[in-house]
């Protein structure tokens, strides 16, 4: 059974930067579409970022010009870059993929 590894995660300040990490344990990546997910205390899960299996990529309005998804299908990994983090960005952020969540990481944004 395929396993998500999310990593990363962490507290920082607001505008600072952080990278995230997700990791397969198999060789999925290459064939399927990946989506950066998160949920702030109190709130629904929303998506953030997602990339398609060609490397087109789509971003929630309130993060779009701050964070970049990519893949690197050769090491099963699919990165979320965080720029000018805002402490609304806070949360627990989760990797997806064909119905498969990781276990999540924590990202804290202080101001």
């Amino acid at each position: 059974q395929v396993q998500l590894m999310e990593s990363g995660g962490g507290l920082v300040q607001a505008g600072g930067s952080l990278r995230l990490s997700c990791a397969a344990s198999g060789s999925i990546f290459r064939f399927n579409n990946v989506d950066w997910y998160r949920q702030a205390p109190g709130k629904e899960r929303e998506l953030v970022a997602h990339i398609t299996i060609g490397g087109n990529t789509n971003y929630a309005d309130s993060v779009k010009g701050r964070f970049t998804i990519s893949r690197d299908n050769a090491k099963n990994t699919v990165s979320l870059q965080m720029n000018s983090l805002k402490p609304e960005d806070t949360g627990v952020y989760y990797c997806h993929i064909v119905g498969i969540w990781g276990q999540g990481t924590q990202v804290t944004v202080s101001s």
